[in-house]
Order: structure tokens, then sequence, then C-alpha cells
């Protein structure tokens, strides 16, 4: 039977139909573009009664938004937000079509299907489940579905609330991505919530030297220089920087795996989730783009390598001056891009009513607060006042390594969890 086949839950239909959608962002506006996307999320609001509006301010990295009203005019909007672009898939290194959108083995398969189609479906048919039933949302929701988020924003998110500011009007909290799913830690499940996000610091390396045939005996090779710093950098170990909120996660981690003390040993207990959390404990500068050359027997004046940095919020600049020490004073540090850290409570009206909703759905099953390596816009909503958490929920196999399919190969995400996921956040948006 082809996935063609398969007779799919109505949030599995719409993610699938999400993921066939190539909107692959290779960065720097190099994009298939979100217009077909959006279009189709467009379409589906229009069917439920709702009145899109669309933005574009580059052509085809299409944004769109529709306000949901909501029963309780006195309580502020809350944003539901997510993303329609998805970084590149290399088709041959799949089992599958990256953009079939493939259901196999009890899972939904396709680049996105984690990052973040799966959410955006959940969003969709959450609201859908409640306008269909004649109901309403406890407050106004905005719904919008943002481009370019796989290159921070830049002709995305950033753009909607600089020239859009009035889509989020009397929105003071919102959610997103890259939160409420769950995690095996010993024999035990939890859940993970994002209440923070690490500092972005894009920046680029480059070497300069004297260009020479490649048979020379030559002491000033660009190449050379920059493999050296590249190397230091990449092999750097930052020391472990706890926050309030990572503090927070390794107690309660600790008291599920009886660890104690050090926090990067509690966080290396949690398998295959182990890798995300030990993340969140400390800088990390990974080398992610080499260029240099333009033939075998010519030795280049200049070489370059992307670094992708992610920091805890507020050591921005304490980070970017030891980098700067580590490469040396042969190789200079451009900043490409750079985004704010975010942090807040593990507290408050919002906090508890996901944790509660989490608990309806799945007894007794601990919630444990986390500040995520990666990022989301909930960064550019903080700019207009809005307050961000991830809280995507998904109930996952223990054997799963979820946090592996982020930008991974064979990304997949179970249908199961996806219903989970649209039960959980459609008894979120009825009550909160």
């Amino acid at each position: 039977m082809s996935s063609s086949d398969v007779e799919l839950p109505e949030v599995a239909s719409v993610a699938r139909d999400l993921i066939r959608f190539d909107t692959t962002n290779h960065g720097g506006g190099r994009a298939a573009g979100e217009r077909e996307a959006a279009e189709y999320v467009g379409a589906y609001l229009e069917r439920l009664g709702l009145t899109p509006e669309y933005y574009e301010p580059i052509p085809h990295r299409t944004n769109v938004m529709a306000r949901v009203p909501g029963r309780d005019h006195s309580k502020p909007a809350l944003v539901l937000h997510g993303h329609l672009d998805v970084v590149p898939a290399i088709a041959e290194d799949w089992s599958v079509d990256p953009f079939e959108g493939v259901v196999r083995d009890g899972m939904l398969w396709g680049r996105g299907a984690v990052d973040m189609k799966d959410m955006d479906a959940m969003i969709l048919t959450s609201v859908a489940d409640i306008l269909r039933a004649g109901e309403q949302p406890e407050r106004d929701l905005v719904l919008t579905f943002f481009a370019d988020e796989e290159n921070g924003g830049v002709e995305g998110s950033a753009l909607v609330i600089q020239n859009k500011p009035e889509w989020f009007a009397g929105a003071t909290e919102a959610i997103s991505e890259v939160g409420g799913y769950s995690i095996a830690v010993g024999d035990r499940r939890a859940y993970l919530l994002q209440v923070g996000e690490k500092a972005l610091i894009w920046i680029r390396l480059v070497a300069r030297g004297r260009a020479a045939h490649g048979s020379s005996f030559h002491g000033d090779n660009a190449v050379t220089k920059l493999a050296v710093a590249v190397a230091a950098l990449g092999r750097t170990e930052w020391p472990v920087t706890l926050t309030e909120t990572t503090r927070e996660m390794a107690e309660r981690l600790g008291a599920l795996t009886g660890g104690t003390g050090d926090a990067d040993e509690i966080a290396a207990a949690t398998g295959a989730a182990s890798g995300f959390l030990r993340s969140t404990l400390r800088t990390t500068t990974n080398p992610t783009g080499l260029t240099a050359g333009y033939k075998h027997n010519v030795i280049p004046d200049r070489a370059e390598a992307l670094i992708d940095v992610r920091v805890l919020p507020g050591t921005e600049d304490a980070a970017l001056a030891h980098i700067r020490r580590i490469v040396g004073d042969d190789v200079t540090v451009e900043v490409v891009h750079q985004d704010i850290g975010l942090e807040v409570p593990f507290a408050g009206d919002l906090v508890d009513a996901m944790v509660s909703a989490l608990d309806r759905h799945d007894p007794g099953v601990p919630v444990i607060p986390y500040l995520m390596g990666g990022g989301t816009d909930n960064k550019a909503l903080a700019y207009l006042g809005i307050t961000g958490y991830g809280f995507a929920p998904l109930r996952l196999p223990a054997d799963l390594d979820f946090t592996g399919m982020f930008h991974g190969v064979d990304e997949r995400v179970p249908i199961d969890a996806l219903e989970f996921g649209q039960r959980v956040l459609t008894d979120l948006l009825r009550t909160y």
C-alpha cells in the first residue's frame, strides 16, 4: 500500500500536505519560497470561516496570519506561530523521498516532520476542532505562519514585526515549537517545556594569505591559517555555566535519575536527548562550512569558514571576545547574523495551563523546564514584548531519537504522537 492510500487522521494528513511543499531554505535569501505552503494554510483557514492576511515583503517569502475571536476579550491574545520553511535535505542520504510525505511504520516521514510542519498541522487542526464544534477558544488567538525561520527570520518574522506589528495587537504570550515533547529518563517518561533559548551568533572566519603556485615552498597559506583556527575553535570545550532554568532542569532531572550535583552528568543520563540537553549548559561553537580555492594547483589568498555559535543569554560579548582569542590574530571574525537569547520563569498562568493540559492527557508524568540550544521566531516576537514558550506536545516512544531528527536525515514523527499533541493543544486552547 502506498503512502497516498493510507487513511490518516486529519492532523497527520495536513502535516503530510505541508511536507509535500518543498520550502527548502538554503539561507542568505536562497530559498524555494513559502508562497504555495502559505496559500494552502490560508485556504484551510478560510474554510474555517477565518480571514487570512498575507504579507510577502520579498517575492515568494510569504507570511500568513488569521485572528480567531475568543470568548473573553478581557484576556490578552495568545499567539500560536510556526514557520513554513525547512532546511535542505540531500535526497540520496535519505531512505525515502524527503518531500513525498511517506507514511511507514506508523510514522510520517519527510523534511519538516518535526521541524516544524507537525506543529503547524497541530495548530491548524486544533483550531478546526474548536470552530467546527461551534465553540470559541477562551481568548483571542493570533495564528501566524512565518517564512525564513531557518535563516534566523531575517526575511520572515523580523520583517513582519517591523512592518505588521498590528497583527499582534493585544497579545502578550506566544506558543511555538521545540517544547512539550517527551523524553526517556531511565525507565521514566518526562516532558520538556521550553522557557528560553540561547542567543544566536553566526560568524564567518576569514584568513588571508598570499596566492601562489601549488608547488611552492610557501609560508603564507590562507587555508592553513584557517584550518588551524577552525580546529582550535571546534575542539574548544566550553565550561558548564548554569542559568536559573538549567539549574532547575538539572535538579528535576536529578530527582528522576538519582543523580546529584553535576548537571552535565545528569543531562547525559537522558539517553537520546542528552546531546540536546548538554548543549543548553554551555556555549557551543560548531564549524558548519568551508570555502577556499578554485584550482588544485593554486594556493588561494583567502579562505573562509562558517561557525554556528550559540551562547547563554547575556554572555554574547564575552563569548565573541574569547572566540577572537582562540582563533588568533591571523584570522578575522565577522558577525554574519546575531539575535537575542531568551529566558523566562517556569511559572505563571500559561505555564500552569500547559503543565495541566499535559497532565490531563498523560497523568502523573513530570514536566521539566529547559533552555533550548537553538532558536525560534519567539526571538522576534520578544521585540514586541511578547513572552514566548516552546510547546508542541508529543508523547514519543522511548527508543526514538526525536531530538536527532531536527535537521537530520530520515526526519519522522509518530502519527499517534501527532494525535496526542492535537488533543493536548485543543484542550489548552479551550481552557486558557
